[in-house]
C-alpha cells in the first residue's frame, strides 16, 4: 500500500480525482478504477473538474470506497486521443512516481473502461519507460460488462448521427433508452471507438500478459428495448461476444461451452469457444444488467464459467461453487451456483473472493 504522504500528494493534483481509502485494497493490491461510458457527457462536454465529479459518482454504489485510484475520462473525447493524452497519461505518471503498483495492482473496469484499460495496458510500459519512469505492475484486471469488443448499439448511434442510418420508432426507443437522446454529429465522441470493428482493432493484441478477468450479465434495465439490436445474449448494452471477451463478434448464448447463463450444466452449442488474448470469463448471471454488475444489490444467482484464475504473479482468484439438481425425475437438470450468490451482489462476490 502506498505511503500516506504519497496519497495526500496525489489527492492534491488538480483536474483528475484520486479516490482513496487507507484500507482499500484487493488481496493487498491497490485498486485502480476505470469507468465506462457516461452518455450525458457526449453533449455536455464537461471540464476536468466535472469529469472528476462524474467519475466519483459513477462508482459510488460499491467500488468507489474500496479503491485507491480512479482514472476518470470524458465521453466526448476519443480513446487514442485526448482520453489517453490528457486523462490516462497524467495518472500513469502519477501512479508510477507514487509507486502505486510497485508491488502489483489490480484495475477494475466497467463497460467502455474495458477498452480504455486495454489501450492503457498495451502502451503504459513504453510510455513510462520513455519518460524515465517505472512501468506499472498490473497483476490482473476485473472487467465488469466489458465493452472491449464494441457494441452494435454504438454502430447504430454513429450511423444515425452521421445521417447514414435510417431511424424508426424501435431504434429511436433503443438509442434514447441507452443514451438519453438521439446523438448528432457533434455528440458522438467515444461512440466512434465503441463501434464493433473499431473497438476490436484498438490494441487488439497487447504484448502485456495481464489476465483480463470477466464478469458478465444477461439482464437489461431497458425492458428489452436494446436487446433486439444486440446479437446473442446481452446485458442491455453489450453483447456476450464483447463482455465474455470472444475473439470474434458473433451471436453467443454463454461465455462457456458447458454452462448456461442461468447455471444449467449442459452443452452450449453457441457458447464462446475462442477468446481474445488473456481474456478469461469467470462469473456469469442471467439476471444481472449492464449497470447492475457494479452495484451493491443482488439481481440473481450467479454461476461460474470458470471458478478460478491466476494473476501474473501466480496469486489466484478462486470462487466457491456447488452443483445441485433442480426439477423432478426425467425433467431434472444440474445447475452450478456460486456459493452465497443468492444474498451477495456480483461485485461483492468478486471483492470477497479476492480478499
Amino acid at each position: 500500500m502506498k505511503k500516506l504522504s504519497g496519497l495526500l500528494s496525489a489527492a492534491l493534483l488538480g483536474g483528475l480525482a484520486v479516490s482513496f481509502n487507507l484500507a482499500a485494497a484487493v488481496g493487498g493490491y491497490p485498486v485502480v478504477l476505470v469507468h465506462g461510458l457516461q452518455p450525458d457527457q457526449l453533449a455536455s462536454r464537461p471540464n476536468a473538474t466535472e469529469v472528476s465529479s462524474d467519475g466519483a459518482a459513477y462508482w459510488q454504489a460499491y467500488w468507489r470506497d474500496r479503491a485507491d485510484v480512479r482514472i476518470d475520462w470524458p465521453a466526448h473525447e476519443r480513446v487514442a486521443g485526448k482520453i489517453a493524452s490528457d486523462y490516462v497519461w497524467p495518472k500513469l505518471q502519477q501512479m508510477s512516481r507514487n509507486g502505486t503498483c510497485a508491488n502489483g495492482c489490480i484495475f477494475v473496469s466497467h463497460s467502455t473502461g474495458d477498452l480504455v484499460t486495454r489501450y492503457l495496458i498495451d502502451n503504459q510500459a513504453l510510455w513510462l519507460q520513455n519518460a524515465g519512469l517505472q512501468p506499472l505492475n498490473i497483476v490482473a484486471t476485473f472487467d465488469f460488462a466489458g465493452a472491449g469488443g464494441g457494441s452494435e448499439l454504438a454502430d447504430l448511434a454513429v450511423n444515425v448521427a452521421s445521417g447514414s442510418g435510417l431511424i424508426d420508432f424501435t431504434l429511436r426507443l433503443a438509442l434514447a433508452a441507452w443514451l438519453g437522446e438521439i446523438p448528432n454529429a457533434s455528440t458522438v465522441g467515444v461512440l466512434n471507438d465503441l463501434r464493433v470493428n473499431s473497438a476490436r482493432q484498438l490494441a487488439a493484441f497487447p504484448d502485456s500478459r495481464v489476465p483480463r478477468l470477466r464478469f458478465v450479465g444477461a439482464g437489461s434495465d431497458f425492458l428489452g428495448a436494446t436487446g433486439v439490436f444486440l446479437p446473442g445474449e446481452d446485458d442491455g448494452v453489450v453483447a456476450s461476444h464483447s463482455a465474455c471477451g470472444a475473439s470474434t463478434a458473433g451471436s453467443f448464448n454463454s461465455c462457456s461451452r458447458s454452462v448456461a447463463f442461468d447455471g444449467k450444466l449442459a452443452s452450449q452449442s453457441s457458447g464462446v469457444r475462442n477468446f481474445m488474448p488473456y481474456h478469461y470469463p469467470l462469473l456469469m448471471s442471467e439476471g444481472y444488467s449492464h449497470g447492475g454488475l457494479i452495484e451493491n444489490r443482488v439481481q440473481d444467482e450467479v454461476t461460474a464459467a470458470g471458478s478460478s484464475a491466476t494473476y501474473t504473479n501466480n496469486d489466484r482468484l478462486q470462487f466457491n461453487t456447488y452443483d445441485e439438481t433442480r426439477g423432478w425425475w426425467i425433467f431434472s437438470s444440474r445447475y452450478r451456483v456460486v456459493r452465497n450468490s443468492n444474498n451477495t451482489s456480483m461485485s461483492a462476490l468478486v471483492y470477497q473472493a479476492a480478499n
